[in-house]
This record gives structure tokens, C-alpha cells and sequence, in this order.
């Protein structure tokens, strides 16, 4: 039956995630695939939504007004130059709406977050991405590759599935080389798990630059991935731009409750935060041991390579469910012999690895 055509991009868009298993399978009991917080959301925020959706037939009017001042408050910033929205995703997604036109370029990191590219080419936009040095983005090869067609400059900082990281003298070097009319998107959405030195937050380049915007989530380290609310600062006319291309009535009621209590229980976000850090490099040195290569990690995961095609990334994640341990794999060629392993809680990083020890010694 014939149907209306959709703009040329949209046929472009590919998924970036290997689906988890067959249909009708029974969920694995271990979930390590999607990087959400095992510590789940502060006791004062699960509170909070339950007591939200005694209204829940009302919408939320303008939460900007509701959220943004909460946001600002807590991270010393304006909020007049803050908009939330349905997840960090849903604005990225916008500033690509707002600022992308047929056959503009965004840049991004080849390896950096797969996604990225669906967000040109919905804009029928072209997605130049650059190759990378074992998975850290090349702010080199980035500055080679502007041309008077680019629009956008997306790094995620930390990147996801690799967990890597740029130093902020890397990032202000990036930013220093890009035209005024260029915009940089920081997508930091892991930003609360780094503990590196040289490591500077993304709002502080967003502060004294007018062409840099900073996304941030809720759904990591603050356990509310499924609540889906994110938030992005920057400049207020970039910020206005992003909320004008914006659903109407962008959040849901106990989303918003949740956040709003989450963001006055810092005692629980330095609580993960800790776990965290001492699971990661316990997995990450249990791992190396194994003879495995563990991409160094600042984030709430570990991208693990594994070298020999006789005990594949295919077969370990297959090997690993069987026994109810859901890891991630890519569709992306670069990720073909890795997996990526969300940080669970303590015994279920032992369960993974014990999985991965006996499949090396030979599992079937």
C-alpha cells in the first residue's frame, strides 16, 4: 500500500545497540547492559514520586520554572540559562533540530556515542566522524576536520560505551580552534562518576564561551533513568533556541518530584559515587588479570576487549546470558571483540567476572 515518503535522513537512521536476545526469553537476573545506577534513586525521591501521582492527571506547566532554579541552586549556576527536557537524549536531539540544516556537518568522535549520528541525519545533515586513538577522541583530527559546512561539535565527555575521557586543557584547546559560529555540545552525562585530576566539569567552559552548551542527566548517578529527565546550560539564547523546538509539557509529574528531591540528598549521590569508584577498579584490575584489555574507565562501566577469536566478545556475551548476565554489545565494527559491562552491585561484578574466568578456561 503506497504511503507518504519521509525526508531523505530518516532512512539513514540505524540502530546502534545489538539486540539483547531472542523474544521470549526469560530476563537474565543479573542486568549489566545499560548503565544505569544498581543503587537506584535516593529513599527521599522514590517518596517523593509516589506522592506525585496522586496527581497525575494534571500536566506540568512550564517546568522550567519548577526545575531550573533547583538545578542552578545546586551547581552554582544561572538558571536562566538552563532548559530541561525528556533526558539528556531529547535535548541533544533538539539542539540538532535547532541548529542543523540539509547537508550541514556535524563532527563528531568515530567510537564516541553511536547514537550521535541519527541525530544528523533526522535534519538530513551529514555526520563527519573522526577516528580516534584507541577510543580517546582526537582533538586534532576534530580541528582538521571543520569546514565552513559544520555546524555542530559533539563530544561526549566522558564518552560512552568507552568510558574515556579529554582533560579540560583538551577541551578549551578544541573549543579555541572552532569558529564563533560553531557550536560545541559537551555531553556530560557521566560527569559525576570522574575522579581524574584534569578533569574540568563541562559548565565551566559553558559559562565564558557563547557557542558551548553542556547536557547533563538524571538517569545515571542519580538512579532516575527511568524517570527520563535531563538538563542542558549554556548560553541563554542557545537555551531558548533548544526550548522552543521542545514537546509541549516536556516532563511528568513525579519525574520532576523525583528530581527536585533527589537534588537535596547529596549524602546519596557521594554514597554511589564511592561504591562506584571502588567496584570499577576491582572489576577493571580483576579483568586485566584475566589477560584482558580494560579500557580505563571514568564513568559507571568498562569497555573489555577481547583479543582471541576463539573466545569472542559474540560468545561471552551469549555465554554470559545463559547464565542470566546481561551485558552490552555494539552494532559498530570498532566494538566487535568488546563487551561493556555496567558496574553492578558487589556480588553480581563478582558474578560477571566468575562467568568470564570460567568461559576463558574453556565454558561451553
Amino acid at each position: 500500500m503506497p504511503a507518504p515518503t519521509p525526508r531523505p535522513g530518516v532512512d539513514r537512521i540505524k540502530a546502534h545497540m545489538l539486540g539483547a536476545g531472542p523474544s521470549g526469553e526469560r530476563p537474565p537476573a543479573i542486568l549489566l547492559h545499560s548503565n544505569e545506577s544498581v543503587y537506584g534513586a535516593s529513599p527521599h525521591a522514590l517518596a517523593a514520586t509516589r506522592a506525585a501521582v496522586t496527581g497525575i492527571e494534571r500536566y506540568l506547566e512550564m517546568p522550567d520554572r519548577l526545575m531550573t532554579p533547583a538545578i542552578a541552586e545546586c551547581h552554582g549556576l544561572d538558571a536562566a540559562c538552563i532548559t530541561v527536557g525528556h533526558g539528556s537524549d531529547d535535548l541533544l536531539a533538539r539542539a540538532a533540530r535547532a541548529f542543523l540544516s540539509p547537508r550541514d556537518e556535524l563532527i563528531r568522535s568515530a567510537n564516541g556515542y553511536l547514537k550521535v549520528p541519527n541525530y544528523a541525519y533526522a535534519n538530513d545533515a551529514e555526520a563527519v566522524s573522526v577516528p580516534d586513538d584507541d577510543f580517546v577522541p582526537s582533538v586534532d583530527r576534530m580541528i582538521a576536520s571543520v569546514t565552513e559546512r559544520t555546524r555542530i561539535v559533539y563530544l561526549a565527555n566522558p564518552e560512552n560505551p568507552a568510558g574515556t575521557y579529554l582533560s579540560g586543557a583538551e577541551i578549551r584547546r578544541l573549543h579555541a580552534a572552532l569558529p564563533e559560529d560553531v557550536l560545541l555540545i559537551l555531553d556530560c552525562a557521566y560527569e559525576e562518576y570522574v575522579t581524574a585530576e584534569d578533569y574540568e566539569p563541562g559548565h565551566a567552559l559553558a559559562t565564558e564561551a557563547g557557542n558551548v552548551i553542556v547536557t547533563r542527566t538524571f538517569s545515571k548517578i542519580y538512579g532516575l533513568a527511568g524517570a527520563r529527565v535531563g538538563w542542558v546550560y549554556g548560553n541563554p539564547d542557545i537555551i531558548d533556541s533548544i526550548r522552543r523546538v521542545g514537546v509541549t509539557f516536556s516532563l511528568a509529574t513525579p519525574s520532576a518530584a523525583a528530581v527536585l528531591t533527589a537534588l537535596e540528598d547529596p549524602g546519596h549521590v557521594a554514597m554511589v559515587r564511592r561504591e562506584n569508584q571502588q567496584e570499577r577498579e576491582a572489576l577493571a584490575a580483576r579483568l586485566s588479570a584475566m589477560g584482558l584489555h580494560v579500557v580505563p574507565s571514568q564513568t559507571n562501566f568498562l569497555l573489555v576487549r577481547f583479543p582471541d577469536p576463539s573466545r569472542s566478545a559474540a560468545a561471552v556475551h551469549d555465554y554470559l546470558r545463559a547464565r542470566g548476565i546481561l551485558v552490552r554489545r555494539f552494532a559498530s565494527p570498532a566494538y566487535a571483540d568488546c563487551i561493556r559491562i555496567t558496574l553492578g552491585f558487589p556480588h553480581e561484578n563478582a558474578a560477571c567476572a566468575d562467568g568470564i574466568g570460567a568461559f576463558l578456561n574453556g565454558g561451553a
